[in-house]
């Protein structure tokens, strides 16, 4: 993981899916489309974003725990529970919120 890697997880937790070209457009990302595309469909085969669709790519469960420190890419595992030691229960109610707010805003 590369610190572009964070930023675009943690636009797609904020601000849902997007298309690689929208996180370029980004001030404090500083890469191509191209090269964020590559580093989407790297973090796809680690099970942190999914793609949607015509090159649009959301965060995933596994991609909100990395961002509070709840998942280790390198071994491709959750480093606790997610109910367990570690995983503050703030960080938790702000995954389930962002999860249903995603389900809520896919059927409007």
């Amino acid at each position: 993981m590369v610190i572009w890697d964070d930023r675009i997880l943690e636009v797609l937790a904020r601000e849902g899916p997007k298309a690689p070209k929208e996180l370029s457009e980004r001030d404090y990302i500083h890469s191509s489309p191209s090269n964020i595309s590559r580093r989407l469909s790297l973090m796809s085969d680690h099970d942190l974003v999914d793609p949607v669709g015509n090159g649009v790519y959301q965060i995933t469960r596994e991609g909100r725990l990395y961002l509070v420190g709840g998942y280790d890419t390198e071994i491709d595992e959750k480093t606790r529970e997610i109910e367990g030691e570690g995983i503050y229960g703030k960080d938790l109610v702000k995954i389930y919120v962002d999860e249903l707010q995603e389900s809520l805003f896919s059927f409007l």
